[in-house]
């Protein structure tokens, strides 16, 4: 883990630099001499598709400019690789189309493909106009047939990308959607939808490598941050969370080699969320694959229903087989000085498979406590081998465990030790923790 983490380090650096390179005098396509007129009801697509591909074909690159005013923008896919790099520079506020044909059964809105340095900045807003087509999401009811709701700003093949001080409000499905993707630094973005809106995850990323978030705030009714299979080397910083459903891994297993490796977690903050880090993989049917690698630290919890869980039982729409064991392997995971208030008696959850254990799970300086009804809080454990060190609250006892009078502690199927006062708390073997890092601004 130790060496996992000074590789991000160092690819974060190189990140950076190569992005400082994409930031200089370019030549300007102002969406408004296309024939946008900004006025919050005129269709702009042609113009930003216009103004997208003389840009795209410049030699050395170019910045496409949409200035002060509400720009209606329909489903557009910007297509490279360019000829340089490429800025949208979103200064006003980009809203979507009211007609439903524009977003019912079509998977995005605005989709940027295949570019190589690209930035997206200006201080602007993207205005998904969520509600009106939150109605028409009924996947609770209909799992795999519900008609598909777009992303806001969907991400497929970028490399080198750079995405600074924009706001994504309202999405009608997830705000940012990674597909693909190299070396991409996403800062000071704000993402904003209702907690109850559905499957607004803020950003999901997926098949991705080297993903930086750091210093966002994001408040949605789905994931904050969303990592699918196929993601390596993911940097989550200085994030603050809520309304959502926390910061997950998964779900994993509906594919044959799903695996999230290396992954950091820290120095963010969880207010009223479903979950704080979660880890899930489904049992029904389920593959082999892998989780790894990951470590979670200096996080605070304000009343967080889940504050720490790994789910490897995931069945969201219920009624799905107990008797199945999920096939992914999850090891070398660390929960590190997570503190706070959980909003449930269970605030500590290890729910592992039965037929593949959690590995190296490890506990250290965990302090939440819950002051409601059955209290205090409680850490539950099932088929997990690990450690625990530190400061444990709840109490987390492994094999042979001292249990303090006022605590209680519910575990099934472990293998460990547990050390000092638990009221919980794991570290994991191999995991080295890194010192803070302060992110230059590459401009």
């Amino acid at each position: 883990m130790g060496l996992s983490i000074f590789i991000q380090c160092a690819c974060l650096v190189s990140l950076l630099v190569s992005l400082t390179l994409v930031h200089g005098q370019r030549r300007v396509f102002d969406v408004t001499n296309y024939g946008a007129p900004g006025d919050g009801r005129t269709d702009n697509s042609k113009a930003l598709i216009n103004a997208w591909n003389g840009a795209c074909q410049n030699i050395g690159g170019g910045m496409v400019l949409f200035p002060r005013g509400t720009f209606v923008v329909a489903p557009v896919v910007l297509p490279g690789p360019c000829k340089g790099p490429m800025e949208l520079e979103i200064q006003g506020t980009i809203q979507a189309s009211k007609d439903v044909k524009d977003f019912i059964d079509i998977d995005h809105w605005i989709t940027i493909q295949y570019v190589h340095r690209l930035r997206i900045s200006g201080g602007g807003t993207l205005d998904g106009l969520g509600a009106d087509g939150w109605g028409y999401n009924d996947c609770q009811k209909n799992p795999g047939r519900c008609k598909q709701l777009p992303a806001t700003l969907r991400l497929d093949f970028v490399t080198k990308g750079y995405i600074n001080h924009i706001t994504s409000i309202n999405s009608k499905n997830t705000h940012i959607n990674l597909f693909a993707c190299k070396d991409v630094l996403i800062r000071n973005v704000k993402i904003s939808a209702p907690g109850d809106s559905p499957n607004t995850d803020g950003i999901h990323i997926g098949n991705s490598q080297n993903i930086y978030i750091v210093d966002s705030h994001i408040s949605t009714g789905d994931d904050c941050v969303s990592v699918l299979p196929g993601s390596q080397y993911i940097n989550v910083t200085g994030v603050q969370c809520g309304p959502g459903h926390g910061i997950s891994i998964g779900s994993l297993g509906k594919g044959a080699g799903d695996s999230v490796n290396d992954m950091y977690v820290t120095h963010c903050r969880f207010v009223s969320t479903q979950n704080g880090v979660r880890i899930k993989t489904w049992a029904v049917d389920s593959k082999p694959g892998t989780v790894s690698r990951v470590a979670f630290e200096d996080l605070e919890m304000v009343n967080v229903d889940n504050p720490i869980i790994i789910d490897q039982e995931y069945c969201p729409g219920g009624g799905c087989n107990t008797q199945e064991s999920s096939e992914v392997q999850i090891s070398d995971v660390k929960f590190n000085d997570i503190r706070g208030t959980s909003a449930t008696k269970d605030a500590v959850t290890l729910k592992c498979s039965r037929s593949k254990p959690c590995q190296n799970i490890e506990l250290k300086d965990i302090d939440l406590t819950f002051r409601g009804p059955g209290g205090p809080a409680v850490s539950l454990c099932y088929n997990v081998k690990g450690r625990a060190y530190g400061l444990q609250k709840p109490l987390s006892h492994l094999n042979t465990p001292r249990v303090a009078a006022y605590n209680e502690i519910e575990y099934d199927n472990l293998e460990g030790r547990a050390y000092g006062l638990q009221n919980p708390s794991w570290n994991l073997n191999t995991v080295q923790v890194s010192p803070h890092r302060e992110i230059e601004d590459p401009i």
